[in-house]
């Protein structure tokens, strides 16, 4: 919880297509583009113009494009009531170089993101898990940009460039259905790493490897440049604003996890799930919640106010997602669950425990099958030194809150309009904003009260 240390911190026609180009799907699990379908199918011959997107995917370049927009109302608590808008571009690109080049194995991925509108978090509630997935400040950004090389049948890759762990790590495809931030890269990892950590709207220079050693076995580890906004004082995402500085000066970030899927191939009798096992390490330094370099509690007026600063970081975390029931005769419909646990040590973090968890219903409706109901949690907890170094001030007389955890519930419905077109109705139910701080709009200093927003989303992939 950094800030809580700091106090707050179109019609489309349905037509027969033609030959088309393949479709690109969002890279990995951007938790932001659940959808992997294309309006491509539903624009008949305006699909692809002089068929360049079918004669570019023959030599192996692919291009996708995504729009999202949505508003988000805050209908009580919260540092004020009101609406917003915002919405988030992108634009990939990859090359095949095996097709293109000849270059066996190899591909190269490029993502351009334009962010517009203002967020709810920072504009109307004042929390911690940010209550969309695509809220940052408005900017144009260069996102991940990479080579990765291939080998040994496909058991082993290596990406190399400007990445995003989020986009790998820490990842449930189940989860990716919600809006909250929080559901994509969790809440303690945004909080308790620099400048929130290697995640959305950051990417920045790292090495990934992946092994697939057995049949449903994945094992992932990566290095990146400790801090993506390269270091500075004050709004972190006001420095490396375009995510073109590629930082490498700072403490590494290190991030390793292991995955078991299970029941995946075809015929399989049990319902499939998968386990995840990981951990983080980051080499820099940290400060500590309570004390400052003379050994003085921060909250004491005879505190230097300088905080007593720890090396290195680390991190622990488990996840799982499980097929609960498939519908008969489908492959993907059905209810599913995911839940995740993370923990972090208290005397070098804002955010010491956080779980998260939910359920969804793909084709709740029959004739709907590609419609996604989900409801889900998330829960961050502050650190006891934390709340130790906040009593000790009241002690001394200051107006302190003593903060304590944040909750998050949502629940949302995906509907597809066409085959990459989807519409989003989405509830949001925040309790204990930033842990319970004091309202900063609020003159008696009292703390944000519980939040309740309602919002839309509307997600055109092409």
């Amino acid at each position: 919880m950094r800030r809580l240390a700091a106090g707050l911190t179109c019609v489309v026609l349905a037509q027969p297509a033609a030959a088309q180009a393949p479709v690109p799907a969002p890279h990995d699990s951007d938790p932001a583009t659940p959808t992997t379908s294309s309006i491509q199918s539903s624009l008949g011959a305006l699909g692809d113009p002089g068929g360049v997107r079918a004669a570019l995917a023959v030599k192996g370049v692919t291009y996708s494009f995504s729009y999202i927009g949505e508003v988000f109302d805050n209908l009580r608590g919260g540092i004020e009531r009101g609406a917003v808008y915002e919405g988030r571009f992108d634009l990939h690109f990859d090359v095949d170089l095996e097709k293109l080049a000849g270059l066996t194995g190899l591909a190269f991925h490029a993502q351009l993101l334009q962010i517009h509108g203002r967020g709810p978090s920072r504009r109307k509630v004042g929390n911690l898990m940010t209550v969309s997935n695509i809220e940052a400040l408005p900017s144009i950004r260069l996102d991940e940009l990479w080579l990765e090389q291939t080998l040994l049948d496909g058991k082993l890759s290596v990406r190399v460039g400007q990445l995003s762990a989020d986009m790998e790590f820490l990842s449930s495809q189940t989860a990716s259905v919600f809006i909250n931030g929080t559901f994509g890269w969790p809440d303690i990892t945004n909080e308790n790493l620099p400048a929130g950590g290697d995640a959305y709207p950051w990417a920045t220079p790292g090495v990934r490897v992946k092994v697939l050693p057995a049949p449903g076995v994945t094992l992932l580890g990566a290095v990146f440049n400790g801090d993506p906004s390269g270091g500075g004082a004050g709004e972190p995402l006001r420095h490396n604003q375009h995510g073109t500085q590629f930082p490498l000066h700072n403490a590494p970030f290190f991030i390793g996890e292991a995955a078991y899927a299970y029941n995946q191939e075809d015929g399989a009798t049990g319902l499939p799930g998968t386990i995840k096992l990981g951990g983080w390490y980051h080499a820099g330094r940290f400060n500590d919640q309570r004390y400052d370099s003379n050994g003085v509690s921060l909250g004491d007026p005879a505190s230097t106010g300088i905080a007593r600063r720890v090396r290195g970081n680390y991190g622990f975390y488990t996840m799982a997602e499980q097929m609960l029931w498939l519908r008969p005769g489908t492959s993907d419909q059905g209810l599913a669950a995911f839940a995740r646990v993370s923990t972090a040590p208290g005397d070098r973090n804002p955010a010491v425990f956080y779980a998260d968890g939910g359920i969804t219903f793909k084709g709740v409706l029959s004739h709907r099958p590609d419609d996604i109901a989900g409801i889900a949690f998330g829960y961050a907890k502050a650190s006891n030194r934390l709340r130790a170094q906040q009593r000790d001030a009241r002690a001394f007389g200051a107006n302190t809150p003593i903060i304590s955890s944040e909750t998050v519930i949502e629940l949302t419905y995906l509907a597809q309009l066409v085959p990459g077109w989807t519409l989003q109705p989405d509830f949001q139910y925040i309790r204990r904003p930033s842990g319970g701080i004091a309202n900063p709009a609020d003159p008696g200093g009292r703390r944000i009260k519980n939040a309740a927003l309602v919002g839309l989303r509307t997600t055109i992939q092409y």
